[in-house]
């Protein structure tokens, strides 16, 4: 697979990640905020709970299990310590989730899934 074809996917990940957590009363503040530690998918808030969102996209469930690795996460909440200020109010509550997909699948969200 080529790596445009890959980025393509990807970003209709993304998208169809964004749908559903505004499904789940979220609302997206940003996507692909990228800083000198990394890259955050999305950024998105829930009453006073603001969640820096990786989302990962496979082929199938299987692939998508083993899609996420600590490196991985690693990288995401560097990236959302360095620019968590632009988003956060007082009293906010910060986490990093992670959105797995896979077509014909639900979505599989897991919350707070860095923990340092």
């Amino acid at each position: 697979m080529t790596r445009r074809i890959a980025e393509r996917r990807g970003r209709r990940g993304e998208s169809f990640a964004a749908v559903w957590l505004r499904l789940l009363g979220w609302r997206i503040l940003d996507r692909r905020v990228k800083t000198a530690r990394g890259e955050i998918d999305l950024v998105a808030k829930r009453g006073r709970q603001l969640a820096f969102i990786e989302v990962k996209w496979r082929s199938t469930a299987e692939g998508r299990d083993g899609a996420i690795d600590a490196h991985r996460l690693r990288r995401v909440a560097a990236a959302a310590e360095a620019v968590a200020h632009r988003y956060a109010g007082p009293g906010d509550s910060i986490r990093i989730d992670v959105l797995l997909l896979a077509p014909g699948h639900w979505p599989r969200h897991i919350v707070n899934a860095w923990q340092p």
